[in-house]
């Protein structure tokens, strides 16, 4: 009878002091290490979202930039040519106005006719500056423009009224007659463009001219 008695005091002192808890807390031992290792993680998709959002920023900026916007439209592309020629608006007819490419711009390729010629301008969307132009005035009409005799130098400073900002040395001209009649032809070298053309020497009328980019 004392040893079933023995028994049963010392399983009464082992759950007194605790001596059976060991096992109890190796079990939640392993749920409290699982969740100190989530946490240390890095949270879902932070590292994807921040790289991608700020490498966005360039290319929307460079964007915006290269769309700078205010390109040409067909109509301020005629007004610059019109100008250019010294030709009212109600002057001109048959008038055609096309997007096309020059060198890889692009550009307005304008045409119209006046009572006295054609003329053909090449214009850039970009910047509206002019990279082509070929006119000819009729000469069957030249004397109803009126106008005055002019020397070699005058025809120089028409020249550079058309070019403004060329040297009036780096204009060069020369007299040739055809068919009895006397002209002045001449050609101009200036920032990337070749001028050619010709000016009737009893009026000052510019009967031919041309220009094109050199760059």
């Amino acid at each position: 009878m004392k040893q079933p008695l023995v028994a049963l005091t010392v399983a009464l002192l082992c759950l007194l002091t605790g001596c059976t808890t060991s096992g109890d807390a190796g079990q939640t031992s392993s749920p409290a290490t699982v969740e100190t290792e989530s946490q240390s993680q890095p949270a879902p998709g932070s590292q994807a979202q921040g790289g991608p959002s700020s490498s966005l920023s360039e290319p929307q900026g460079k964007e915006e930039t290269s769309s700078v916007g205010q390109n040409l439209d067909r109509d301020a592309a005629l007004q610059i040519a019109l100008k250019n020629a010294g030709v009212e608006q109600q002057d001109a007819y048959r008038i055609k106005v096309q997007q096309d490419w020059e060198n890889g711009i692009p550009i307005f390729d304008i045409e119209f006719e006046t009572n006295y010629g054609d003329y053909d301008y090449e214009i850039t969307v970009e910047t509206g500056e002019i990279v082509g132009i070929d006119y000819e005035v009729e000469e069957e009409f030249l004397y109803t423009l009126g106008g005055s005799p002019v020397t070699a130098e005058e025809a120089k400073a028409i020249v550079q009224q058309k070019v403004p900002g060329a040297p009036l040395e780096s204009i060069q001209i020369w007299e040739e007659r055809d068919d009895g009649r006397s002209r002045y032809e001449g050609e101009l070298y200036y920032q990337n463009m070749k001028y050619e053309f010709e000016i009737d020497p009893q009026t000052g009328i510019l009967l031919d001219w041309s220009a094109d980019f050199k760059g």
